[in-house]
């Protein structure tokens, strides 16, 4: 293993309007921790000019090393290269947005070397809209309850994880993955540290609405079969209040010889029915879709060249 004490591991898309800064801010951290570090960027498919920047600056600092990906595979997908390339005996997660400003990982540093193997940042006083907040907030509250272990509430990627929990993530070769809450399933000795949650420094956020709900999807579904349960419970139920139903409209038709509801009732009744069913069958299909997934055993990501590491391959995942 190479002799290198930090490993800063940042996802990039389409940020030409925050590298330089990011740049600037990390330089001035890692110079202040001390010891050798590298940075490693993964282009995630990239369409501006945010590759050609990050060769900019890897030209002049030996210590960046870029992934540049053939074509967009998404967050997790970005991280999970950076993490199987990272060196360093700590590996730092953080975002490309400086919404989390890279001065805490001074605080994470000095956490590790008290002997601490996972160090993250709990965020406060986030800046995103009130209902996006809400959203979040629910997220981490419903899959914290159904995945049965204790993941840290408003806790994202940010974070320092220790050489021996990085190998241990290495070791999950799953296809669909949540991070955070894989880190949390590794264990070891864990803590967290409050963060402040700024604003982007630049642009427009570049995670749509449609990959936040696939990113809680995989929170949920991957850590916990409670869903199935829940289906299975809710179907038994329904067919049980069905049958009393059944049974009281018969008493009612043939023994007090009364009309029983009307037909708006039972339109109503089989709507609702058809909505159970259809509910049970998504997230069944939630399930069989994460299965399809893994017996498909496609690459991760594909990386199509590789920047300032030893080794340059055309083609690895």
């Amino acid at each position: 293993m190479k002799n290198i004490n930090y490993s800063v591991v940042i996802p990039i898309f389409n940020e030409e309007e925050i590298i330089p800064e990011l740049w600037r801010q990390l330089l001035d951290v890692l110079q202040r921790l001390g010891g050798n570090s590298e940075i490693i960027f993964i282009n995630d498919g990239s369409v501006d000019s945010s590759f050609e920047l990050l060769k900019e600056i890897s030209q002049k600092n030996p210590e960046v090393k870029i992934i540049n990906f053939s074509r967009n595979f998404g967050h997790q997908c970005a991280l999970s290269a950076g993490i199987d390339h990272a060196d360093g005996k700590a590996v730092i997660l953080m975002d490309g947005d400086l919404q989390d400003s890279p001065e805490a990982i001074i605080s994470f540093s000095r956490l590790w070397q008290q002997g601490y193997d996972v160090v993250y940042a709990i965020r406060k006083n986030r800046q995103e809209k009130l209902l996006k907040r809400l959203a979040f907030k629910s997220f981490y509250y419903i899959q914290r309850k159904l995945s049965g272990i204790i993941t840290p509430m408003d806790a994202g990627i940010f974070s320092l994880m220790d050489r021996k929990v990085i190998l241990t993530l290495r070791q999950m070769p799953e296809r669909n993955k949540y991070l955070s809450g894989l880190r949390a399933y590794a264990g070891f000795k864990q803590i967290g540290v409050y963060v402040e949650r700024g604003p982007r420094y630049r642009g427009e956020p570049k995670v749509s609405v449609a990959k936040l709900f696939k990113l809680a999807f995989d929170g949920i579904f991957s850590f916990s079969t409670i869903p199935l349960k829940m289906a299975t419970i809710l179907g038994l139920v329904s067919a049980i209040v069905s049958f009393i139903i059944g049974l009281i409209g018969l008493y009612v038709k043939f023994i007090l010889g009364q009309e029983f509801l009307s037909w708006a009732y039972g339109l109503t009744t089989t709507f609702f029915m058809g909505g159970i069913q259809l509910l049970s069958l998504g997230i069944i299909g939630e399930y069989i879709g994460r299965i399809y997934d893994e017996v498909r055993q496609r690459p991760y990501y594909v990386i199509r060249e590789k920047i300032g590491f030893e080794k340059i391959s055309s083609d690895e995942s």
